[in-house]
């Protein structure tokens, strides 16, 4: 899947030892010309930024995230970045190839991101989502890595079981639109993020198990169900 995102460039001799410090993947262990996945946290442990970590040299590391996102990734590593000696600059947007484990017919962007419950910025990924809610910790967090800003919630919701109020879910249902709610025997119990025309992504409480009956506000009838796994070994967090 080709899509245009913004590209943010970190270089300079202690370009490594920062990042790992305000990232959730292992920067260190990633080689040159590889990528990996990672989050960029607040102290509080919500997502500022879902990002693609690509080592392009020794001490050169160039982030990806959604397009209209590079500026605010460039600010929140600037506000952390103290006796550093790397620079930190916004690339612009560049058209790149997005490849995911799970296979998919999908066309169009958010049609795509319904069909494999790929999470976006703005959408899905806000600065008060949990990042276990949108189901991409397997993929993006290191657990054997040092400390870096964040830590401590994903950890402590890791030890305990990984429950979180609410769970990122497909939905099944024609015409739904961003803000609509789900109803599960007349209580609201997650609302549309993404709609794509015949599903939809959703935060839905943990407490309505997929596979699901729900309906929308004006009686359409919805299936609730869990996402695909697109994880695979190769790419999970080490």
């Amino acid at each position: 899947m080709k899509i245009t995102r913004d590209v943010v460039r970190v270089a300079g001799p202690d370009a490594i030892t920062f990042l790992q410090g305000q990232l959730s993947q292992d920067v260190a262990a990633i080689e040159v010309g590889a990528s990996a996945w990672s989050l960029v946290l607040q102290p509080q442990g919500k997502v500022d930024a879902f990002v693609r970590v690509t080592r392009a040299g020794d001490d050169e590391v160039l982030l990806d995230v959604d397009a209209g996102y590079g500026a605010a990734v460039v600010e929140r590593l600037q506000r952390f970045k103290l006796r550093v000696k790397a620079d930190i600059e916004a690339v612009g947007a560049q058209e790149m190839e997005l490849s995911w484990p799970v296979s998919s017919n999908a066309p169009e962007w958010d049609a795509w991101r319904v069909d494999v419950g790929f999470p976006a910025m703005g959408r899905e990924l806000t600065e008060s989502t949990i990042p276990e809610e949108a189901g991409i910790v397997d993929l993006a967090v290191s657990f054997t890595k040092g400390c870096y800003t964040g830590q401590e919630l994903v950890a402590r919701i890791d030890s305990r079981g990984r429950n979180v109020p609410r769970r990122l879910r497909r939905v099944v249902v024609d015409g739904a639109a961003p803000g609509d709610e789900l109803l599960v025997d007349g209580k609201a119990v997650g609302a549309i993020t993404t709609a794509a025309p015949a599903a939809a992504l959703a935060y839905v409480r943990r407490d309505v198990e997929p596979p699901a009956e729900a309906m929308l506000a004006d009686g359409r009838v919805a299936r609730i169900e869990a996402l695909p796994d697109p994880f695979c070994p190769v790419e999970r967090g080490t």
